[in-house]
Parts: C-alpha cells; sequence; structure tokens
C-alpha cells in the first residue's frame, strides 16, 4: 500500500467538500429570514388563498395566460365568489403596485432564487 497517503488525503479532501454546505450553515451564513411581505392597502385577500399564493402562484398565471390566450376565458372567480380579470398588469400588479419591477415580486424571487421570466412577454408598467 504505497498509495495510502495520497487514498487518504483525495478521501479528506472528498469529505470537505461534499460537508462543506453543511458546515456553512451551521456555522457560518445560515438560512436568511423570510421576506416580510405585507398586503396591499385596501384589500383584505388576494384572488386565491394566501398559501396557494405563496407555492403556487406561478401556475395560476400560467393557467390565466393560457385560458385568455387559447381559449377567450378573461375571467377568474376566486374561491369568495369575486371576479377578477386574469391579467398580470391589470389584476396582480393593479394591488400590489410598488416602485421597481415590483419590490413585492422582487423581495421573494430574490430570496427564493427565481428568475421569473413575466417580463420577457410583459412590459413593466411605468411606476413599477
Amino acid at each position: 500500500m504505497h498509495d495510502r497517503g495520497k487514498v487518504l488525503t483525495g478521501l479528506a479532501i472528498f469529505l470537505v467538500l461534499v460537508l462543506f454546505p453543511v458546515w456553512f450553515s451551521l456555522f457560518g451564513g445560515g438560512l436568511a429570514a423570510a421576506p416580510a411581505v405585507s398586503k396591499p392597502a385596501g384589500e383584505d385577500r388576494c384572488v386565491e388563498k394566501t398559501e396557494y399564493m405563496k407555492t403556487s402562484h406561478m401556475r395560476l398565471l400560467d393557467a390565466w395566460r393560457d385560458d385568455a390566450v387559447r381559449n377567450g376565458d378573461h375571467t377568474h372567480v376566486d374561491p369568495w365568489g369575486r371576479k377578477h380579470e386574469k391579467s398580470l398588469v391589470r389584476s396582480c400588479l393593479g394591488c400590489h403596485k410598488d416602485p421597481g419591477y415590483t419590490q413585492f415580486c422582487r423581495k421573494c424571487h430574490d430570496y427564493t432564487g427565481v428568475d421569473p421570466n413575466c417580463w420577457e412577454c410583459h412590459v413593466i408598467p411605468e411606476g413599477q
């Protein structure tokens, strides 16, 4: 076993690299605090329940796009019976309006490391 030192060195380097993320989160960086997101002024609920919107709003927006563009269905009825236009700009950004592409969206997308593709087709409204 003339290569014992090389094997042990390689194994040690491998373990350090594999376990680095665990050590980093335990002793170094940790997890960032989730962003605080406030409800829009004058609104008490969104177009769907809060938990659904936190986890699945992109599915909703994709379904809205398909319904509006392919099927001509432009109206969403929420669980409380209210009607909303199936529109990112006129419905979502009608309530969640703030400066910068919207800070409301950016806070969570930056936190989760998601880069939404909404603005590849949509033009960011003035004041957003």
